[in-house]
């Protein structure tokens, strides 16, 4: 069902120019330490520090950095005011990775902070965070790497000449919209749906999740690349916009019709079969799955259990998570599989994937999904 634009068969070569990253945090460790983990890799290159949200904001409008870690909690101007000055008063724009705190407050926070404009968070728990800053190495590094855009210094802005920072070109095409934005899926098409996000897809899920309508019959189960106190505040946060209830799914759950589950972080959401009825179970297996909740195995327990039909969704995040799932579900038929279309995606790597793997059959916005999605209950809602 799907149309992909042909590769383009001759690759830039990518510049030289490290990723210039501002760290913005009222802890001269934190400071500290990130600088010493980003320094760690010459692809990166720490050009300042600042104390608190106006230090950031004056630096990022003199320095032009690729990259701002900002930190939600700190003094004069917080985190969170931090960022919609920067967004709305650098040209360009920096990418701004949030480092937000363990905690339910912090949570909180950090989906305001995406809603807000931030690319991506990054979790640290303050009660013992000398102890695991190198654990956060290498999510830090992937983060900030999957996130950094790409620009030529603005003329005449009076900051440093940049380089642009430029990723190495990927040839994988990008699907185009083989369905008009006005189609429309058939009330009670699907027995579950399945949708899985990384990077960028909080905002995403905001926008597609309050279009199912309240007379949906099929579940739907959404795994999400976050640690579990922030999937938790996520559940809550659709919630309050969505027409169906919303859960965060806990292990040995039965799957209600008409029901929202959010996978819990930290672990994979299995869908199991017993008899006619369809559960969810959690736990750290397959261990060779780098995400928790995986979406990879989201989507192939699910082939796996329901005999009906299934549509799946994979929206916005960095590496290829999705991509194995979609192809397993793809062979064994009765399937729907959209990607979401590359301009649109903070990081253009999961849809991608399922794209590679030949699994797509439709690429679509934010927008375009929604209106596709609420169209699942128009018929009854206008009976």
């Amino acid at each position: 069902m799907s149309t992909l634009s042909k590769p383009n068969s001759t690759p830039a070569t990518p510049s030289r120019e490290p990723i210039r990253v501002l760290i913005a945090d009222d802890s001269a460790f934190m400071r500290q330490a990130l600088s010493r983990l980003l320094a760690s890799d010459p692809a990166i290159k720490v050009i300042d520090t600042a104390r608190d949200g106006k230090e950031a904001l004056d630096k990022a409008k003199a320095l032009k950095p690729h990259v701002i870690t900002l930190d939600i909690e700190m003094p004069n101007v917080d985190g969170l005011a931090a960022l919609r000055a920067i967004k709305r008063e650098c040209n360009p724009a920096p990418a701004v990775l949030m480092c937000s705190s363990l905690t339910t407050a912090g949570s909180h926070a950090a989906l305001t902070a995406l809603r807000f404009g931030a690319a991506d968070v990054i979790a640290k728990d303050a009660s013992n965070v000398s102890l695991h800053m190198d654990d956060m190495r290498d999510d830090l590094l992937a983060k900030i790497k999957a996130i950094a855009p790409t620009w030529p210094s603005p003329v005449g802005s009076g900051g440093p000449s940049l380089t642009p920072f430029v990723r190495p070109v990927d040839n994988t095409p990008a699907p185009t919209f083989p369905l008009a934005p006005s189609h429309k899926f058939k009330p009670d098409e699907f027995d579950l749906i399945l949708i899985g996000s990384s990077t960028g897809g909080p905002p995403v899920l905001e926008t597609i999740v309050p279009a199912l309508p309240a007379s949906l019959s099929c579940p739907v189960i959404i795994a999400q690349h976050m640690p579990v106190l922030f999937t938790r505040s996520l559940a809550q946060r659709l919630s309050e916009t969505a027409k169906r209830p919303v859960q965060h799914a806990e292990h040995g759950q039965p799957l209600t019709p008409g029901t929202i589950y959010m996978c819990p972080g930290g672990q994979h959401t299995h869908i199991n079969r017993h008899g006619t009825k369809l559960a969810l179970t959690m736990s750290d297996e397959p261990k060779a799955e780098l995400y928790k909740p995986g979406v990879n195995v989201l989507l192939s327990t699910g082939a796996k259990a329901c005999p009906g039909r299934i549509l799946a969704i994979v929206l916005t995040g960095m590496g290829d998570d999705g991509g194995r799932g979609a192809a397993e579900l793809r062979a064994r038929g009765n399937c729907t599989i959209i990607a979401q279309e590359a301009k649109s995606c903070v990081v253009y790597g999961m849809p991608r994937a399922v794209v590679t793997a030949g699994a797509a059959d439709l690429a679509a916005t934010p927008e375009q999904i929604a209106t596709m999605l609420a169209t699942l209950g128009a018929a009854k809602a206008a009976a």
